[in-house]
């Protein structure tokens, strides 16, 4: 015989009733002590200007955001390719799928909050007393399991902290996208460098082998001694020595270049050395002039600043998460369906029913896990502080040095041009010398290796003058 198990509260199950309701509003009134605190803006020491924004003659100033990669690279070349990289490149792909999964992480976090419902069936069995029978209850319907009750702030405090994860992680992609513009522009640079590098070397070459055949032939004849010959061998060599070593770096470059964009470069793509200057330098417009005349506080929108920054939320709220720790922890399981001691009758009317059974567990003894936890939560925040405070000064010391090396590599590429003149007009006169038989071949062979060595170093001082521009648009991150 199907026996049905309603469910129906007697005098006593009426007054267990009352008392969880008394006990439910004092857990509901203890709900506005939320242990959740949000956190304030640490006070950080910022000087109105950049200490070395004078000495770099910086009078440009701008709004924040003032200076995207767009408009600081000039450039259709470079720009394309800069386009190009952040669709393929792995370490762009790989930041965006952090953020989608961690993204996806806080809202597991905050699907945590709020009850799962599910239907299901249960089947129980017990006993309550040794002579009583074994009482069978089957039950069917929608339930709702262990849902705990935030009255502390406890999942408010873990959601918070998912969240600060989430807008750290999307900080960092900036990063990424931040160096990736930079590691572009600065290896279209080398490259563009390299091909100069390679002008000016085969240019030379030439020259000391045509200088090589004439002392040659000047010593067949008996002009020109063997000092003279082997040292003009000596040159040509050097050249050729420095003509190979240019030429795979040349290729390396390129090699670095097409890792970067995540596909290979098209011919018209790469980069042509100024007819202008003969280097890769800053004489045409491809690169923009950085602003850097504007309030130092702005460095606080770099990406890894501000990402320090949500990693100091995210340990925050972790702190408010171990603060709750200490108090009740609520909890409601709750069903709503049909209940029969017998699997016939489980469906057929008047087996419906409810059942409601709140818990709430203070934590009395547990071997200080709590307040270890707690202390842990502490030293995570004071950790992330100090990591916020290092990450601020780590930007103003990359802004400083980027100002201080523009200023003084702007005299050094003045005083080598200098250099060059002097050279070339040196060798201009030696080789009149030598024309009108007043010196030897070694004072001109010697103004040609000074003139080669001059030159050289120009075209690298052009080429750090271009990357110091890109590093100081890093390091202000377009602000």
């Amino acid at each position: 015989m199907n026996k049905k198990v309603p469910y129906r509260f007697s005098g006593i199950g009426s007054l267990l009733l009352k008392k969880t309701n008394l006990v439910a509003a004092v857990l509901l009134a203890l709900g506005g002590c939320s242990q959740f605190q949000p956190l304030q803006r640490p006070d950080v020491a910022l000087p109105a200007q950049w200490p070395q924004a004078s000495a770099a003659g910086a009078a440009v100033s701008v709004g924040q955001g003032g200076l995207p990669w767009q408009g600081f690279i000039a450039d259709a070349k470079l720009k394309t390719l800069v386009e190009q990289a952040l669709a393929n490149n792995q370490d762009a792909r790989v930041a965006a799928l952090q953020v989608a999964q961690v993204r996806a992480q806080y809202r597991i976090r905050d699907a945590a909050r709020w009850p799962v419902v599910a239907a299901g069936i249960t089947s129980s069995r017990q006993t309550v007393g040794d002579n009583e029978p074994i009482k069978s209850t089957l039950t069917s319907g929608l339930q709702v399991a262990a849902w705990e009750i935030d009255l502390f702030g406890r999942l408010e405090s873990l959601k918070e902290a998912a969240l600060a994860q989430y807008l750290a992680t999307e900080e960092a992609q900036r990063g990424v996208q931040l160096s990736l513009v930079t590691a572009v522009a600065s290896a279209w640079l080398s490259e563009r460098a390299n091909q100069a590098q390679l002008s000016l070397i085969r240019q030379t070459l030439a020259g000391r082998e045509a200088s090589l055949r004439l002392t040659r032939l000047r010593f067949d004849h008996g002009v020109a001694s063997a000092l003279d010959l082997r040292q003009a061998e000596s040159l040509a060599a050097a050249a050729q020595v420095a003509l190979a070593q240019q030429q795979r770096q040349w290729v390396l470059d390129r090699h670095a270049l097409a890792l970067l964009v995540g596909q290979p470069v098209a011919d018209g793509q790469w980069a042509a050395a100024s007819p202008a200057t003969g280097a890769g330098g800053v004489a045409e417009p491809v690169l923009a002039e950085v602003p850097v005349g504007l309030p130092s506080a702005v460095l606080l929108l770099r990406p890894d600043i501000a990402a320090a920054e949500q990693q100091l939320v995210a340990a925050n709220a972790q702190m408010g998460a171990a603060r709750a720790a200490f108090f009740p922890r609520v909890s409601l399981t709750a069903s709503l369906g049909s209940a029969s001691s017998e699997l016939s009758g489980l469906f057929k009317a008047g087996s419906w029913g409810w059942s409601l059974a709140p818990q709430a567990l203070l934590p009395i003894f547990d071997r200080g896990a709590n307040q270890a936890g707690l202390e842990s939560a502490q030293a995570g925040r004071d950790i992330a502080l100090a990591q916020y405070e290092k990450a601020i000064q780590g930007a103003f010391k990359e802004v400083n040095d980027a100002l201080a090396s523009r200023h003084w590599l702007a005299d050094q590429q003045a005083a080598q041009q200098r250099l060059v003149a002097a050279e070339a007009e040196r060798v201009r006169l030696s080789t009149l010398r030598v024309d009108q038989g007043v010196a030897g071949q070694l004072e001109l062979l010697d103004a040609q290796r000074s003139l080669f060595a001059a030159q050289q170093s120009l075209l690298q001082t052009q080429l750090a003058l271009s990357l110091n521009r890109v590093a100081l648009f890093k390091a202000t991150a377009g602000a």
